[in-house]
């Protein structure tokens, strides 16, 4: 399985034996968790590198055998052949598909277990790059907001290249399908208030929990999964990135992410930085309070992008109201719905450096909470 030939050839040699056995104890090929040591060696260490500070690659080896690696035949048979009956999903990486998996999963022996398979578009061409990133960056981190990668598989053969991800699987969706799918029952506000908290917890710990800065680099409604409680868990990673080194403001890298929710400022300059994920909160914010997405071409020429329409109505005057979900049919604390959006505000401010810190935002969003506690109890 020859899938990782694009490594430095002066890592090949001295990561040789070390590879070995990270894979071996992982249950796989031998060549697996040393192909994860491409991925942020170029682009997200273009700035500058530390040899004291360890990057994704190096964590990764040290939690790679925490990872399942899969038959492609045992995922074949997960799927009934990736039935269309089982398809739940998808995206420009490819197809998800629900699948029952048996034997040792994430530390517990389970019988049965419903997981959530997603399968590489062969005709991908970022596909590969994608699915390397999101082992790598999946395999090192974990927090309750974040989706768990339980496996992967890797299979090279006459037929082409076969690379798959298994996740635990999340019953309730996307945020993205019950803020704007009218057949799904309406989020509470409340609900929606707990989402954006759980969120945000997550790209705080992403950006200040881990050894190394991540920069999530996609933080969108339909990447928000819900579980069977509707605890939201960031999912698809394969556009984070390692953030800056040390001494350095910005990575610089190749423009990517989603029209509607990249900063303005990483699109024209290709700087990015973890404000960058906090523009994209912001975006989401609006969309939680609105129920609109961020841009809707269905919508009249006025109303299309949510940014532009929700500045004519200012959050203290009387017409502010105006911009809430109607669904919600004024079940909200207009105070807390005031301060929500001042915070969607402060994160959507052009100037970087004056955008809040993601611990911030989950500081003034508890507030939030609080607030809405408050007017209920009165």
């Amino acid at each position: 399985m020859d899938c990782f030939g694009f490594l430095n050839n002066k890592k090949k040699k001295t990561k040789k034996k070390e590879a070995r056995g990270a894979s071996e104890r992982a249950g796989g090929a031998p060549v697996a968790p040393a192909a994860m040591t491409s991925m942020s060696s170029s682009a997200s260490r273009s700035t500058a590198s530390t040899v004291s500070q360890k990057g994704i690659p190096e964590l990764y080896e040290e939690k790679a055998h925490n990872l399942r690696v899969f038959e492609f035949d045992e995922l074949m048979n997960a799927t009934n052949s990736f039935s269309r009956m089982n398809k739940i999903g998808e995206g420009g990486f490819g197809s998800v598909y629900r699948g029952h998996i048996k034997g040792t999963l994430d530390g517990v022996d389970d019988k049965r277990r419903m997981v959530a398979i997603k399968k590489l578009n062969q005709r991908s061409m970022q596909g590969h790059k994608q699915w390397l990133a999101e082992v790598q960056f999946l395999a090192v981190v974990e927090h309750p907001n974040l989706v768990k990668l339980l496996g992967y598989c890797a299979k090279d053969g006459e037929r082409g290249i076969e690379r798959l991800l298994v996740y635990e699987f999340m019953p309730n969706k996307s945020l993205e399908d019950h803020l704007f799918n009218r057949a799904y029952p309406v989020l509470p506000w409340s609900l929606r208030l707990q989402i954006a908290l759980g969120v945000a917890e997550g790209l705080q710990y992403l950006h200040e929990g881990l050894e190394v800065q991540v920069i999530y680099r996609d933080f969108k409604a339909s990447n928000v999964l819900l579980d069977n409680d509707f605890k939201p868990k960031l999912s698809d990673f394969g556009l984070a990135r390692e953030g800056p080194a040390e001494g350095h403001t910005h990575v610089t890298t190749a423009v990517v992410g989603t029209y509607g929710y990249a900063a303005p400022d990483y699109v024209e300059t290709g700087h990015l930085t973890a404000k960058s994920d906090v523009w994209s909160f912001g975006v989401v914010s609006f969309e939680i309070l609105t129920g609109r997405r961020s841009l809707d071409r269905n919508r009249p020429s006025h109303e299309q992008k949510l940014l532009d329409w929700v500045r004519q109505f200012p959050i203290q005057s009387k017409k502010f109201t105006m911009i809430m979900d109607p669904r919600l049919r004024h079940e909200y604390s207009v105070q807390a719905a005031r301060e929500m959006a001042k915070l969607a505000n402060a994160c959507l401010v052009k100037n970087t450096r004056e955008r809040p810190s993601m611990s911030q935002v989950v500081e003034r969003l508890r507030r939030v909470m609080r607030v809405e506690v408050e007017q209920q109890e009165h």
